[in-house]
């Protein structure tokens, strides 16, 4: 007994180290949101070329796949959910444009769950399970995004007080404004003031390094935010994930996947946990590739997982007190739950079809490469272009 006990002190203290680092990522995370927003401010403020490169994302169809090419290079849309919002907050981008980038991060995250996937080909019937598990994170993300982007696109219409938006973005402003956040408008939060001495100590810092130049001073407090975004991500990421997954891997196939309901709640809580879905789906991968769990249990694992990726949305909104970036994190949270609305009853579609192509990819592994590099790479691109030279050619 003592020696299990012992033998489990140094797990233990490892847990707790992992979730003490975790907390420090969380609040330089925190810092980096609002260091980003204090930085882009300036820049609005001292240039115009922040704003002109923003003006060309106002167009819905370029902030989508903009969005789709920045995640899958970054691989983690809580990344790039947290740009838009700051970027939201920051006045440089509007609530109306910033959903469609949103709509972008969540088809640019399922790829890391399909890259996992190409570890397992050397063995046919494991590849096409572990690839079919990957794509039923992505095929549902996909076609939510072909459903709501021409509705939201269609439906844009401009108020009165000048907001313009779709039925997504203003269902998420009635809600805001249901909670008592008026458009434009900040409310207070203690975030604020706690990350507050990091904002100021990098924005004097910044101001000594470029002699009092605004413009320089700005551009050196945004590129230094986003950095340490960049890193703080990754350190929650990893240590969450070091603390709690372990830990939840053997719980899998005893307890988590009995029901599609607990499978789903499994998705939302394990996302949440380690504040990441490119985490928690490409753990399934290798888990249902080797058998441990039934496909059709996957599927329901996936859409939780979508639903819990939408909680850094929130936190970013919440380090950043405005109106606007409340809109967006909302429209994120009722764009995933729409997806859960729509894919779950019909789930024998996505299903279907990731066995479907699964199938063909470990019979012809090409096309593996194939949908990774028309999804991610050709779409956005030649749809990018098209964009630029269709509306912003002089």
């Amino acid at each position: 007994m003592s020696a299990e006990y012992e033998l489990n002190q140094p797990q233990t203290r490892s847990f707790w180290l992992h979730l003490l680092l975790a907390g420090f990522s969380l609040y330089f995370f925190l810092c980096a949101i609002n260091v980003m927003g204090a930085g882009l401010k300036v820049i609005g403020k001292e240039t115009s070329w922040l704003a002109d490169a923003i003006a060309q994302g106002d167009n819905p169809l370029v902030a989508l796949m903009a969005s789709v090419l920045v995640t899958s290079v970054v691989q983690s849309s809580s990344f790039t959910t947290s740009l838009i919002i700051t970027l939201v907050a920051a006045g440089e981008l509007s609530a109306g444009t910033a959903v469609f980038a949103v709509m972008g991060a969540n088809i640019g995250t399922s790829i890391t769950s399909l890259i996992v996937s190409l570890g397992t080909m050397r063995i046919k019937r494991q590849f096409r399970r572990a690839y079919a598990t990957a794509l039923m994170h992505a095929i549902p993300n996909v076609l939510t995004v072909l459903l709501l982007f021409p509705l939201e696109w269609a439906t844009s219409t401009t108020s009165a007080d000048g907001f313009r938006g779709g039925i997504l973005t203003r269902t998420a402003r009635w809600i805001t404004t249901m909670l008592d956040l008026g458009a434009g408008e900040k409310f207070y939060n203690p975030i604020k003031a706690i990350t507050q001495p990091v904002v100021t100590g990098i924005k004097d810092a910044a101001n000594w390094l470029s002699g009092e130049n605004a413009t320089a001073a700005g551009t050196i407090v945004a590129v230094v935010g986003l950095v340490i975004l960049f890193l703080a991500l990754i350190g929650l990421v990893k240590n969450l994930k070091d603390a709690l997954l372990q830990r939840l891997e053997g719980l899998f196939t005893v307890l988590i996947f009995r029901n599609d309901f607990l499978a789903w709640l499994s998705g939302i809580g394990s996302t949440v946990a380690v504040q990441s879905s490119s985490v928690t789906t490409s753990l399934m991968v290798p888990i249902a590739g080797a058998g441990a769990v039934k496909l059709r249990r996957v599927f329901p694992f996936m859409l939780g997982c979508n639903i819990g990726t939408t909680v850094t949305g929130v936190i970013a909104a919440t380090a950043n007190p405005t109106a606007g970036a409340v809109i967006v994190a909302i429209s994120h949270v009722l764009f995933n739950f729409t997806d859960n609305a729509i894919w779950y009853p019909l789930r024998i579609i996505p299903i279907r079809l990731a066995k479907w192509y699964s199938s063909l990819a470990a019979r012809r592994r090409r096309y593996a490469f194939i949908f990774l590099a028309t999804v991610f790479l050709v779409v956005p691109t030649v749809a990018l272009v098209i964009s630029e030279l269709l509306f912003f050619s002089d």
